[in-house]
């Protein structure tokens, strides 16, 4: 709602420009952000306009109040179900890669020359520490340190590490599955991975050979 205010703002001038008495509605207001948002941005290389149009997570998470109990679990469900495992049950891959994807956040950008995800960067840094080593990181997510450590992977093919192992999954690809107003990027659902770059960042969270788990 933030992001927003300077849009409202603009919205109210122009009500009162247009020779208005009344204030308007929170609908009204809303239609009229709308108009602005969509009047100033349009489609740049792969950058298209569509990216302001809002799901039902967005939409619910950055209204004025937050969901209801109730609108998060419908949010959380209807995300689950988005979630595609990986194929063979593969859900690992190499956490070498996976560490250079972690520190890399380019991509997406309107000069890409295509919105193919083999050149994309995890950006993970920006949110979370991953090595104790690093002097500098994000702080809008939690510490990755000992991830799958703290969590008792010691092997992620054992039977009994596989609730961790599909909560990681899931949390990779859509994250609004769990939480249903969080900040952390749908790296499978939008498409901004794919699904061998999600094994990679797998392997660094939760191989015991990860400088992660170290």
């Amino acid at each position: 709602m933030r992001a927003l205010l300077p849009l409202v703002a603009t919205a109210l001038a122009a009500w009162a420009l247009a020779g208005c008495t009344s204030m308007p509605s929170a609908a009204e207001l809303d239609r009229e952000a709308n108009a602005t948002m969509k009047a100033s941005f349009h489609d740049q290389g792969i950058a298209k306009a569509d990216r302001l149009n809002q799901d039902l997570a967005q939409a619910a998470c950055s209204a004025e109040h937050a969901p209801s109990a109730e609108m998060a679990k419908r949010i959380e469900a209807e995300a689950l179900a988005t979630v595609k495992w990986p194929a063979g049950g593969r859900y690992v891959g190499d956490w070498r890669e996976g560490e250079k994807l972690a520190q890399n956040g380019r991509g997406m950008t309107w000069t890409d020359k295509s919105a193919a995800t083999k050149s994309n960067g995890g950006s993970c840094y920006n949110c979370h520490q991953i090595d104790q080593k690093e002097i500098s990181y994000g702080t809008i997510g939690p510490s990755l340190w000992h991830y799958g450590k703290t969590r008792g992977v010691k092997d992620v093919a054992d039977p009994a590490s596989a609730a961790v192992v599909q909560y990681t999954w899931g949390k990779l690809y859509n994250s609004k599955a769990y939480v249903a107003c969080s900040n952390m990027p749908r790296f499978g659902h939008m498409g901004l991975l794919d699904e061998d770059q999600l094994r990679n960042l797998m392997a660094l969270l939760l191989d015991p050979r990860s400088p992660v788990n170290q």
